[in-house]
């Protein structure tokens, strides 16, 4: 508890303003000691001299750039010259009932096997290789764009229509497409915008990023590209469909006859 106060007292003023720190220390204190469900009324009540509800609410109409406070926090205490950090993504969805929140939609859920209605949320992580440990040091909501989908299911459809049986394999005529030029669908754009900012933040602190771990779902060739578009490297596991090709390791026949032949 006495380190994440020193932490605060350590911070730049252009991060976090002195009275933000000072709300902030005292709502810390309170959510640390408090139990049950947490609220800003929960946490007005559970705070010493100075948290009243007005205060607690002001820190929470206060905009605060987290991603380059948890960075800072990162450098600082966390940090040094031997250090290698790898960079982690991971998704994940929490079940939301109603009609009125910001992004409620059906994400899949790895727990629940299967599409469920919630809210969606993408995290970054900095991996100690050194210490082995993880530091999350962004978080985003993941969002559907209504418009998008209902266009992209209606080309589908169309497609779906206008396909026709034909014989086996590639149609003659086609032309070999490049891989590395792909467009990227919407939320590996909207991921690749979040990603080059946390590196952007990554750069200004001194930790150098080499390699970006994903899950399986990123396995795939969009995934591959948008990371490379970054400068980085990508570590994930690939599909179980995917088509890999080995190089012939096996040396080529000579076609010079043998010893038996030449002397026969």
């Amino acid at each position: 508890m006495t380190e994440i106060l020193a932490l605060l007292q350590i911070i730049n003023q252009s991060v976090l303003g002195t009275t933000t720190r000072k709300r902030l220390a005292i709502v810390i204190l309170a959510m640390l000691a408090m139990a049950g469900r947490i609220t800003m009324r929960g946490i007005s009540r559970w705070t010493e001299e100075g948290g009243s509800y007005r205060r607690v609410q002001r820190l929470f109409n206060t905009k605060i750039d987290w991603s380059q406070l948890m960075v800072t926090f990162v450098a600082i205490w966390f940090a040094d010259a031997e250090e290698i950090f790898l960079l982690a993504g991971d998704e994940t969805v929490v079940t939301k009932a109603g009609k009125q929140t910001h992004g409620l939609d059906r994400f899949f859920s790895s727990i629940f096997g299967r599409p469920v209605k919630g809210l969606a949320f993408l995290a970054f992580s900095l991996v100690s290789v050194k210490r082995r440990e993880a530091y999350p040091i962004r978080m985003e909501q993941v969002t559907k764009e209504k418009a998008l989908c209902g266009q992209r299911k209606k080309k589908a459809d169309t497609k779906k229509q206008s396909k026709k049986k034909g014989k086996r394999g590639r149609p003659k005529g086609s032309k070999s497409k490049n891989r590395r030029d792909v467009e990227l669908p919407e939320h590996l754009q909207q991921m690749q915008v979040w990603l080059r900012g946390t590196l952007r933040l990554l750069k200004i602190v001194g930790i150098p990023i080499i390699y970006f771990m994903f899950d399986g779902a990123f396995g795939n060739n969009n995934s591959l590209q948008m990371v490379q578009q970054c400068g980085l490297h990508l570590i994930s596991k690939l599909r179980c469909d995917s088509a890999l090709y080995f190089p012939i390791q096996a040396s080529r026949k000579s076609t010079e006859p043998s010893a038996n032949m030449a002397a026969s």
